[in-house]
């Protein structure tokens, strides 16, 4: 069973930046994909963020783009998610995703918020 640590979360004002980290148990060697996922307060789902293949593809969704940059480190086994340019909108739970071999494992997640 594959444990995801999530870390970094934090209030940080509109323009700031924050970097998540996710932390696995277990080697990120042979993922299919590791994903950042968010749900904001009220909504009814998660949404993703920013994705990241077992080589370095990658891909992110159209709010983030040109601001949030995911990268993995597999010989530390991390995840992480540098975010800049920080909006409000952008406040939520962010959650670390890992699918492999057909599976899904989640993280607990760790508290964006972004305001003044």
């Amino acid at each position: 069973q594959v444990q995801l640590v999530e870390s970094g979360g934090g209030l940080v004002q509109p323009g700031g930046s924050l970097n998540l980290t996710c932390a696995s148990s277990e080697s990120i060697f042979d993922i299919d994909a590791m994903v950042w996922y968010r749900q904001a307060p009220g909504a009814e789902q998660r949404e993703m963020v920013a994705a990241i293949n077992g080589g370095r593809g990658t891909k992110y969704r159209d709010s983030v783009k040109g601001r949030f940059t995911i990268s993995k480190d597999i010989v530390k086994r991390t995840l992480s998610l540098q975010m800049n340019s920080l909006k409000p909108e952008d406040t939520a739970i962010y959650y670390c995703n890992l699918k492999r071999g057909g599976l899904n494992y989640w993280g607990k997640g760790t508290l964006v918020t972004v305001s003044t």
